[in-house]
């Protein structure tokens, strides 16, 4: 019963993958929506809202950015994350792409910062609180390896009542030029899928038990009494 149990949790867990990556491949293409205002931000989860392609209008404080520790396609390095200000005065941190060692500092990215009002493309993110696996941001040292939107925003004097709990992973700028930084639209998403196999493999353990149990009975069954009746 164990497993047969096991492979119907499996089976479920399937449906709900699928369903998962059906649900965030239609959030990815779709038209851009405004990014939630304040008054919605209670109801932004990773549920309802991640990798929604969203739109949203400010202006970049460059003098808060932080550098928080990547790995990407184009090697290891940082991501750039930067507060943005909206009209309304609430902010939201949006990940305005990939940094090599190198490019840590402004006058090595090959572009200057963008001033006054911008309009930022991007997919919503949900924060990222703790660190890394066995690695814990360190917000003294300033030190991050994920992007924990509560503790950059304690760290960087950014009220936390104005400060939206989510950030916004920036596209790629199609006009960029070459080797100059950070690079948008790096946004890794991979969702594994094995609960098929999984499914097989403990129903395919409930049968072989199944089978072995009734050779076994079969057998007894069939053997000779040992100690027959005097």
């Amino acid at each position: 019963m164990l497993l047969l149990a096991l492979g119907s949790w499996q089976v479920h867990r399937l449906g709900w993958k699928r369903a998962l990556i059906a649900r965030v491949e239609a959030r990815v293409t779709s038209t851009p929506t405004d990014a939630p205002a304040r008054a919605a931000w209670p109801s932004v989860t990773a549920e309802s809202a991640e990798y929604q392609r969203v739109k949203l209008q400010g202006r970049f404080l460059p003098d808060k950015a932080a550098l928080v520790q990547a790995t990407t396609d184009l090697g290891a390095g940082f991501w750039l994350l930067t507060p943005l200000e909206r009209p309304d005065g609430s902010f939201v941190w949006v990940n305005r792409g990939f940094l090599p060692p190198q490019a840590r500092e402004p006058s090595a990215r090959g572009r200057a910062e963008p001033t006054g009002t911008v309009d930022v493309v991007g997919l919503l993110r949900i924060t990222e609180p703790k660190g890394a696996f066995l690695r814990h941001n360190d917000p003294a040292a300033d030190r991050w390896y994920s992007r924990d939107i509560a503790a950059l925003s304690a760290a960087r004097g950014l009220p936390a009542a104005d400060t939206a709990p989510y950030f916004v992973d920036a596209a790629r700028d199609p006009r960029q030029a070459e080797g100059t930084w950070p690079v948008g639209g790096l946004t890794v998403i991979r969702f594994p899928n094995n609960h098929l196999m999984y499914a097989i493999t403990w129903y395919g353990m409930a049968l072989l038990l199944l089978v072995g149990m009734g050779y076994a009975w079969r057998r007894g069954a069939l053997a000779p009494d040992d100690n027959p009746a005097q």
